[in-house]
């Protein structure tokens, strides 16, 4: 378990550095204007209905919620997966034995 958990984190360390690297391209293209995507807008990218889709479920089965998963949603896409990734990575990292 401890070795997906591993992977798991090492994939989302990845994945928001590639986000990392896409926002910073994206801004020297723009003549150096910071562009931020964020969650919604990555995810809105790859699966629009898929994100409607969640939104509306959100809206239905959670109203309590909502709210704070709206505003999750809004965080920079790089720091929601590289932030759970690192916590993930410290918590399932590799145990020393003893010397």
């Amino acid at each position: 378990m401890a070795v997906v958990m591993r992977l798991v984190s090492l994939v989302l360390i990845v994945a928001a550095l590639m986000l990392l690297g896409a926002d910073a391209v994206t801004s020297l293209e723009k003549g150096g204007e910071i562009t931020v995507r964020s969650l919604d807008a990555v995810w809105a990218t790859l699966n629009n209905d898929g994100l409607l889709r969640f939104k509306d479920w959100v809206q239905h089965y959670l109203p309590a919620l909502a709210q704070g998963i709206y505003q999750a949603m809004a965080l920079p896409g790089w720091a929601l997966t590289g932030v759970v990734g690192v916590i993930l990575a410290f918590i399932f990292g590799r145990k020393l034995g003893p010397e």
